[in-house]
């Protein structure tokens, strides 16, 4: 608009451009809140913030600790083995100051050093060979069986599967990396169609460990959830992750709503906690949920430092000082707050959103809208809603100590796929990203368990896969 048309519409309705410059205002006001966030203040990845690169400031509380080992903590060395797989012996032949022959003196001491050493790595090539005998009372040829497995004329063993599935799913690599590394480490050139039918083997020996890994998920009392952007076939999809302590499913789909939750599968009869960052979708479900309130702590942070607005510095203190002594009933095994101290924090929550509210009154009438739909907000009031509607799942890990206080969970599970993306770029069919996600379940649930993932992925092709869906 230029100053004549501005000009003329000052002659014909003057309140009409009151209402544009407070509309220019506030325009002004979304973009600065877009510009102004980043990884520090929202859950915007570290990634996203170019050039403006935000003052780290970590939301835990300092422990007044040093660096380092702290006291009592045992340090991890090299030890000296009691069995070593060689010993090389280094005899004296002559004494080194006359020249004497030692070989017949008796030896009076071994001083021992030890190397941790790698040995030399090949691919060995097994020959079976199978008997054949006709036996002279009835004639009859017999012929010995081959061992279990070995079908093919020429074929991979186990192990040597096991490291094509560890390399491309548990490291992440591409396929041409994973080529290179076969051909250094082991002087063994594999070919992409090995690779592709490699892992296609795996997924599917894995569909009945994968089934009970859900069914295990939907009887668990609480389920952590989140989802993040995946490019298929240079298309952008979702993964979804649903895990625990214990074990983890994903699930790529074109949709990140309801449509793919139906199609997992698990939220829709479960009956336990999930725990979200408050994505609508989760929340039309009808199972008890709990919200990330680490989530919370960035939104809060971005509202009182961008802001200046004090209620979220106090709720940010509330959150966090509810948690330390949460914390510390945990240590003194204790297995709830007192109901008199419950009902304090309640008080104090309900006093700082009041406060916000009181804040952000004058702010209402800049948000009016003229236009049919729902009255826009700004972010502050976004978030006092979601406080006042949600408080018992904002503060479920007060209420009941077994809720967890944040979605890190979830977020863990799901941060290895920002990784692999970065290291081998998109899937580059849906059927491709359906093995990763199969597979990568399986080796992040027997990680959580301990399991060796080697040992675990070589169980895989043996047929007999590691129980590694057992509840919590």
């Amino acid at each position: 608009m230029n100053r004549e048309e501005i000009e003329k519409l000052l002659e014909i309705n003057p309140r009409a451009l009151v209402d544009l410059v407070v509309e220019l205002f506030r325009r002004i006001e979304e973009l600065e809140i877009i510009i102004k966030k980043d990884s520090h203040n929202s859950s915007k990845p570290p990634s996203s913030d170019m050039i403006r690169k935000p003052k780290l400031k970590n939301l835990r509380e300092k422990q007044g600790r040093k660096p380092g080992g702290q006291k009592g903590h045992k340090g991890i060395t090299l030890e000296l083995s009691s069995n070593p797989d060689k010993i090389i012996r280094h005899t004296l032949e002559n004494c080194a100051y006359c020249g004497n022959n030692l070989k017949e003196e008796e030896t009076e001491k071994v001083e021992r050093r030890q190397v941790y050493e790698i040995p030399e790595i090949k691919v060995n090539i097994e020959e079976h060979q199978s008997e054949k005998k006709k036996c002279r009372s009835c004639g009859k040829t017999n012929k010995s069986k081959f061992p279990e497995g070995i079908n093919n004329v020429v074929q991979y063993g186990l192990r040597l599967k096991s490291y094509i599935v560890y390399l491309m799913n548990a490291q992440l690599l591409p396929y041409q990396r994973t080529q290179e590394i076969f051909e250094d480490l082991f002087g063994h050139k594999l070919s992409q169609g090995t690779l592709n039918n490699t892992n296609s083997s795996c997924y599917e020996l894995l569909e009945e460990t994968e089934e009970k890994i859900k069914e295990s998920l939907s009887k668990t009392d609480i389920i952590h959830l989140d989802e993040s952007g995946l490019y298929v076939n240079k298309k952008r999809q979702w993964l979804h992750v649903v895990g625990t302590q214990r074990l983890t499913y994903y699930k790529h789909h074109a949709k990140r709503g309801r449509e793919a939750i139906d199609s997992i599968g698990i939220l829709p009869l479960y009956q336990g906690r999930a725990i979200h960052d408050f994505w609508k979708s989760y929340m039309l479900y009808d199972c008890q949920h709990g919200l990330c309130n680490v989530h919370h702590l960035r939104e809060l942070k971005f509202i009182a430092e961008e802001q200046k607005q004090l209620w979220a510095k106090k709720m940010i203190e509330l959150l966090l000082e509810i948690k330390q002594e949460r914390e510390k009933r945990i240590e003194n095994r204790e297995e709830s707050l007192r109901e008199i101290e419950i009902r304090e924090y309640e008080k104090k929550y309900h006093q700082i959103i009041e406060e916000g509210i009181q804040l952000e009154k004058p702010q209402e009438e800049v948000f009016k809208k003229k236009k049919r739909g729902r009255k826009k907000q700004s972010k502050a009031k976004n978030l006092l809603d979601r406080f006042i509607n949600y408080e018992k799942e904002v503060l479920g890990y007060m209420y009941d100590f077994q809720v967890p206080f944040d979605n890190n969970q979830a977020e863990r599970d799901i941060r290895m796929i920002k990784l692999q993306q970065k290291i081998s770029g998109c899937f580059r069919s849906d059927r491709g990203a359906e093995y990763f996600c199969r597979i990568r379940g399986y080796i992040s649930t027997a990680k959580k368990q301990g399991v060796n993932v080697l040992e675990a992925i070589e169980s895989v092709f043996d047929r007999n896969p590691f129980q590694l869906y057992r509840t919590e």
